[in-house]
């Protein structure tokens, strides 16, 4: 959990602003794709995606994350005229319906820039805005948040026996230095939050290393930290389970991730991870209620 020695960094999206607290922010997973690791196909008709990114608001989800290209290890890319038919739609939808704010997920410049048109209000980038060359201009050229990951190859390599010499020191600093080229470029640095990528190029060891390092990682970096950890594979490493089996192990994580510093949590399951978030927070303070807990405890909007 956040400390009186953690700082409270701020970020800034689409004119809005959040401040770290006691818990985590909740960014929902939207996948509007056929082939997605855990959850593909499911929401893949626009009826069926924007009821379920409505759902992920309604259970607590403070963005709403939607992705039309799965990034799962080995997957096959996805033309952009594919992508841009699946995502924008349902964007522009979902923007229209909810206040929530909306993010792409994307590393193509023209997607993020019709998102962007449509009311995406933050583009998060597994490439850490390395893979199209306009990336980088389309998000200076508005006001959208920009969440940078670290990533090693790319979604069809990544995985092919990755090796570090030191993890934690490698993607600290690989993150440092795209924050630092993001910020030349003109995304002021209250504008971008960082993620160390877990599961992209990385062995489960590796992926348990900068989880346990993260406070460490977010201190160094002095940007909020999003970690992507949701069903993934170290958990089946660790427990044993599928990927239909991994809700219990995902929300332990996710404990494990408040208590060293994470600013956001990006999940398949909000409601769930919400509940538990704000039942461990009841028993870390004294006499403390249900709306002390979920209403001034939680990352502040401002």
């Amino acid at each position: 959990m956040m400390t009186a020695q953690d700082e409270s960094f701020l970020w800034k999206v689409g004119g809005r602003s959040y401040r770290s607290g006691a818990l985590p922010l909740l960014m929902g997973i939207l996948n509007v794709t056929p082939d997605s690791f855990s959850d593909g196909g499911e929401h893949s008709s626009r009826d069926k995606a924007v009821a379920h990114g409505l759902q992920l608001a309604e259970d607590g989800a403070d963005f709403i994350d939607i992705g039309g290209e799965s990034t799962r290890p080995g997957a096959a890319t996805v033309s952009l005229t594919e992508e841009l038919r699946r995502t924008i739609p349902v964007v522009e939808r979902l923007a229209a319906k909810t206040s929530v704010p909306i993010s792409i997920d994307t590393t193509k410049a023209e997607v993020a820039h019709q998102a962007i048109r449509a009311g995406a209000l933050i583009v998060n980038d597994i490439s850490g805005l390395t893979f199209d060359p306009d990336m980088i201009a389309v998000c200076a050229d508005s006001d959208v948040g920009v969440c940078a990951m670290h990533i090693k190859g790319t979604p069809q390599s990544m995985q092919n026996n990755p090796v570090y010499d030191d993890v934690v020191a490698d993607v600290t600093e690989f993150l440092h230095r795209r924050c630092e080229a993001l910020v030349l470029a003109g995304i002021s640095a209250d504008r971008i939050c960082l993620d160390p990528g877990i599961g992209f190029g990385k062995t489960a060891e590796h992926n348990l290393q900068l989880m346990r390092s993260l406070r460490t990682i977010r201190n160094d970096l002095r940007r909020p930290v999003l970690v992507g950890h949701s069903r993934k594979r170290f958990l089946s490493r660790i427990l044993g389970r599928s990927v239909e089996e991994r809700l219990a192990g995902t929300i332990g994580v996710s404990m494990g991730l408040a208590d060293n510093g994470a600013d956001m949590l990006r999940i398949h399951d909000v409601a769930s991870t919400r509940d538990a978030l704000i039942a461990r927070q009841s028993v870390l303070e004294r006499e403390v209620g249900y709306g002390s807990v979920a209403e001034d405890a939680r990352c502040r909007f401002e």
